[in-house]
């Protein structure tokens, strides 16, 4: 205990310090809602209130809220990539706060990952929109089916899939869905990946390079 970084409240103090943060949660207030998140991301860490996932839940908190109060339709925007990218400036400045209260440096800090995270998820967002555009020309011009199209647009919500969720999604029987699933892996859009002759799983590469590239590469 007198080794560790930092320290979190005892249960007592805990517990108040989460009552008043989710207060601060609900009570309407002038401060920009980035700002805001800020200082909640920060708060919530500080309280620390699990043995383990404090990191993960404070994180996904961010994108919730943002949900939460109408400032994203769809939960777009993750900093944890950003956090990870700069993990020991995040802790390091997270502690600052609660050493000496650091306040500009960490909420500058939280402002730049928001900023970056937003133009990757732009960014990532056109890739998904050429790349679906380039299938359904390619399969437009060979006269596929309206159902082949869909299970065309089915593999950016679930790009890695199974014949029996395309008969789920859209309704049609296995021989039809395994038609569809045969038909974009001979081009190359799908690859199986089990070896298996049952229980078979499609990859969709190319829509999960798009999801995953860094931003500028």
């Amino acid at each position: 205990m007198n080794q560790a970084t930092y320290v979190p409240p005892p249960v007592d103090e805990m517990r108040a310090a989460l009552y008043a943060l989710e207060d601060f949660l609900h009570r309407e207030t002038a401060l920009p809602p980035l700002v805001r998140l800020g200082l909640i991301h920060y708060q919530f860490e500080a309280i620390h209130p699990f043995l383990d996932g404090n990191g993960r839940v404070g994180r996904l908190l961010i994108t919730l809220l943002l949900c939460r109060w109408e400032l994203l339709s769809q939960p777009l925007l993750y900093l944890s990539a950003y956090f990870d990218a700069h993990r020991q400036t995040y802790y390091d400045l997270l502690l600052s706060v609660s050493q000496r209260g650091m306040w500009e440096e960490w909420l500058a800090f939280f402002l730049r990952g928001a900023a970056s995270q937003a133009q990757d998820a732009v960014a990532r967002a056109w890739r998904m929109q050429n790349l679906r555009e380039r299938y359904r020309e390619q399969f437009q011009t060979a006269r596929a089916s309206a159902r082949l199209l869909q299970t065309v647009d089915l593999l950016f919500a679930r790009p890695i899939l199974t014949v029996g969720q395309v008969v789920e999604k859209l309704g049609v029987t296995i021989p039809t869905a395994q038609g569809y699933v045969d038909r974009l892996e001979e081009a190359g859009v799908l690859r199986e990946i089990t070896g298996q002759a049952r229980n078979r799983v499609y990859r969709a590469d190319e829509v999960l390079e798009a999801i995953e590239a860094v931003l500028g590469e």
